[in-house]
């Protein structure tokens, strides 16, 4: 019984974020103001994943623009 519960919760859960992520994905920006928006946040989104990756912040040798002091 506590079984079928269970699994009756997680099933309403999936169906809930189906139906709200389907909702959401019909919202479209329809003015060029917001298209260009859009444009450039993913523009800098995709620069952000390069800049801000992990090797590229944890294993990158320094540079003269980190402050970057030898710990003796």
């Amino acid at each position: 019984m506590g079984l079928l519960l269970l699994f009756g919760v997680l099933g309403g859960a999936v169906a809930l974020l189906t139906a709200v992520l389907l909702r959401r994905g019909r919202s479209g920006t329809e003015t060029v103001e917001g298209l260009l928006i859009e444009r450039e946040a993913r523009r800098q989104a995709a620069v952000d994943r390069v800049s801000y990756h992990s090797f590229a912040v944890h294993n990158a040798p320094p540079t003269q623009t980190d402050s970057y002091r030898p710990h003796h």
